[in-house]
């Protein structure tokens, strides 16, 4: 999950903070566990202090319930190794536990499969007792690239996009993503579309934006958009569909010839345009782009 790191802890707390259904569904999907029934799951303090003198005070907690709680999902976002973790994450769980009278687990949310497999090792707590932490790495997450699936999976949509969005694949894993967030009529619309973007390196960011000014189907919401939907229109939409799908190439890179660049801004017809852009967003050689 290559997000800044400014961004990368509180980004995703928040996604999860506003989604917290999303964490049951790693774990029984992502993770293969068989959970108790439920009916509902609530975000709840995160402080877990029980008449202790430091305060224990977790990234998120996840109830689960069915009338009562039925289990307590501990979770934390890992950006990198800490040795000091293996002695809290048991005592969230315990104080969970206590607080609650339901079985917990601590749920890790790593940046990286180096971070994960760490975060993965068994905590020792004494002679036969032990804590397995429940890990979430970009490996667990899978890859959302249909539009059409990440609409009807929006939150998963976005996680796959903080864990993947840099990947080979990742303009594509956006851009499904940002077209899920903009299909939202709820705040979440706005935080996830910041998110997506706040995730990326600076190239993807950029042609992310190329993609989503020439495609012309989703409403503008970051600055960077609104900088240039002005100038897109007054170069005319063909020339900016064109120019798009030079910069969603050059991201990917793969290589234009000058021939191959001139037949791209040659053609006026806005149709033909839109499909060799979606095309760019998937191909693995420039030649696909134009096999009609």
């Amino acid at each position: 999950m290559c997000v800044a790191v400014s961004h990368a802890h509180e980004g995703l707390i928040a996604l999860l903070r506003s989604s917290p259904g999303l964490v049951p569904g790693v774990l029984r999907d992502s993770l293969s566990l068989t959970l108790p029934h439920f009916a509902e799951a609530r975000i709840e303090s995160a402080d877990l202090t029980d008449l202790q003198p430091a305060e224990l005070r977790a990234d998120l907690v996840v109830l689960l319930f069915d009338e009562r709680p039925v289990l307590g999902v501990v979770v934390e976002v890992q950006l990198k190794p800490d040795a000091r973790k293996r002695f809290t994450w048991p005592a969230y769980a315990a104080g969970l536990r206590a607080r609650f009278e339901c079985d917990v687990c601590p749920l890790v949310f790593t940046p990286t499969e180096a971070v994960a497999s760490r975060a993965r090792e068994a905590i020792e707590l004494g002679p036969g007792y032990r804590l397995e932490p429940l890990v979430i790495g970009p490996a667990a997450v899978p890859f959302v690239r249909d539009i059409e699936q990440a609409k009807a999976a929006p939150d998963l949509a976005v996680l796959s996009s903080l864990a993947h969005g840099n990947e080979p694949d990742g303009l594509q894993i956006a851009y499904a993503a940002i077209a899920a967030a903009y299909g939202l009529d709820d705040p979440r619309g706005l935080l996830y579309s910041d998110l997506i973007r706040a995730s990326l390196n600076q190239a993807t960011r950029a042609a992310l934006e190329e993609l989503i000014m020439s495609s012309g189907h989703y409403e503008y919401q970051s600055d960077f958009a609104k900088k240039y939907v002005a100038e897109g229109k007054a170069e005319g939409k063909a020339e900016g569909k064109a120019e798009g799908i030079v910069r969603v190439l050059a991201t990917r890179k793969l290589e234009l010839t000058e021939d191959q660049r001139q037949v791209i801004f040659a053609c006026t017809d806005l149709v033909q345009l839109d499909r060799w852009l979606e095309r760019a967003v998937t191909v693995t050689t420039v030649e696909a782009v134009f096999a009609d």
